[in-house]
């Protein structure tokens, strides 16, 4: 798991929103799920995506987890995300789940978990 943190953490939301645009989705809607998981405002966001920082600044500098990240399961490269014991790969792995829901085409209703 290390390994994938040293290698991807350095990832930028920017990277994220192109693999999004090519599987046929919003910006938007994009925005809305990091919104949702991470409790930056729509302003908030584009200050981050502005800056490049990498994921690890990223959520570690996020305003608060959304409390509703327990009702995100399942597995995501070969791991159940919600046995991962790293907190910011966690993180990482939920923000990965959430974008492959959402290019899998589910609702967002689905994806926020409400």
């Amino acid at each position: 798991m290390k390994e994938y943190l040293n290698c991807h953490s350095q990832v930028s939301i920017r990277i994220i929103l192109k693999k999004t645009e090519t599987k046929g989705r919003t910006k938007a809607e994009l925005d809305t799920i990091i919104c949702w998981l991470t409790g930056y405002t729509q302003k908030q966001l584009q200050q981050q995506i502005d800056k490049k920082i990498d994921l690890e600044a990223f959520f570690a500098q996020a305003p608060q987890i959304n409390p509703n990240v327990s009702k995100i399961t399942g597995v995501i490269c070969g791991y159940r995300v919600e046995e991962i014991e790293d907190k910011l790969m966690q993180k990482i792995r939920y923000l990965d789940k959430l974008i492959d829901e959402l290019a899998k085409g589910k609702t967002m209703e689905k994806i926020l978990r409400k």
